[in-house]
């Protein structure tokens, strides 16, 4: 596919400084890009590869003096407008199924809106309903009572099980299980039982989850995901957990029971999260950490336990330091121990 740089500019409001009848055929990083590429800067203190890459065209931001031979569209975020532009040259693969696939199980009591795509062996159970534009993959199951949006994109091989409810423009990648049993048992006498949950699952408008997330069911109520929330691969979010909107929760969280996670939190890879605490909004966490108890606003942590970010990196950088320190210590004791030695002698 190709499109003339004068397209993209005008899909994107950029300002093109340049060769705007140029045609861009494909896109990449600027380390990677030749010649017919467009590619983006993004980061001012990277300005010295714009004499290096072999791009044909560049987007920069518009707030950056940046001056270069070559051909320039000047943008409010080069890193936005590039994936932005993307969706121009991604095309459909012309295997891809449209409409709904006669080998898909579909209940008589189940309501599907129009221009829904079902794929094969998808199972949709009664009492489901799908808003328009919405698009079931291929083995993906469906529970009874579960509502989905407009414009969804369910990837091949997802469960959601019964009752849950998905807003508009969700995006839900394979493997991940929407509605699995909460993790609750009562011990008596040494035998686990199983305590039944009965609650949902609801994941608000333009949430995106990666694949092989487990997003269990609520004991009661329900498990929550608020809006704009993207969720990376291999996430494990508990019963009753509480997301609210637009956080970042990278791959390998494990967030435990009736936890609530506040509004633009981001947590790194394999944070660990403590039940029935609240980690407050604006905080963010480094990978590797524990978060044992609740946290306030716009904390910066690191650690397990989780500590304030600086003392953490001043822990960190001493420990590398303990072996000179005992060494230091040690010379320290034997010194007391002459001038003891002298003292005494006196």
């Amino acid at each position: 596919m190709e499109k003339s740089l004068v397209e993209i500019a005008e899909y994107l409001g950029g300002e093109i400084v340049g060769d705007g009848g140029m045609v861009i055929r494909g896109f990449a990083g600027i380390q990677e890009a030749k010649s017919g590429d467009l590619t983006f800067l993004s980061n001012p203190k990277y300005v010295s590869l714009l004499g290096e890459t072999q791009a044909s065209a560049i987007l920069v931001s518009s707030k950056e003096k940046i001056q270069t031979d070559k051909t320039i569209v000047r943008v409010d975020n080069p890193s936005l407008a590039f994936s932005r532009v993307l969706s121009l040259f991604v095309e459909k693969s012309p295997e891809t199924f449209a409409g709904i696939h006669p080998t898909a199980v579909i209940s008589e009591a189940a309501r599907i809106s129009d221009n829904v795509t079902v794929g094969p062996h998808a199972v949709i159970e009664s009492g489901v309903k799908i808003g328009e534009g919405s698009s079931i993959g291929a083995g993906v199951f469906i529970g009874f009572g579960t509502c989905i949006g407009e414009n969804c994109l369910i990837y091949p091989n997802v469960t959601i099980r019964e009752r849950n409810i998905i807003g508009n423009r969700v995006i839900i990648h394979s493997g991940t299980v929407i509605g699995s049993d909460g993790f609750g048992y009562v011990t008596e006498q040494g035998i686990h039982e199983k305590i039944p949950q009965i609650g949902i699952v609801e994941i608000q408008d333009d949430v995106e989850i990666g694949a092989n997330v487990a997003v269990d069911r609520a004991r009661f109520d329900k498990t929550f995901i608020g809006r704009g929330t993207k969720i990376d691969n291999l996430v494990q979010i508990a019963h009753n957990v509480r997301i609210g909107k637009n956080c970042i929760i990278v791959s390998q969280v494990g967030i435990s029971g009736s936890t609530t996670i506040e509004d633009y939190v981001v947590l790194g890879g394999q944070v660990g999260v403590a039940g029935h605490l609240t980690i407050g909004a604006g905080t963010m966490v480094a990978a590797k950490s524990g978060i044992p108890s609740s946290v306030p606003p716009r904390s910066i942590l690191f650690g397990s336990p989780a500590q304030p970010h600086m003392q953490a990196k001043r822990m960190s950088a001493a420990l590398i330091k303990l072996p000179e320190y005992i060494h230091v210590i040690r010379k320290l004791e034997k010194k007391v121990e002459e001038l003891e030695r002298k003292i005494a002698g006196k």
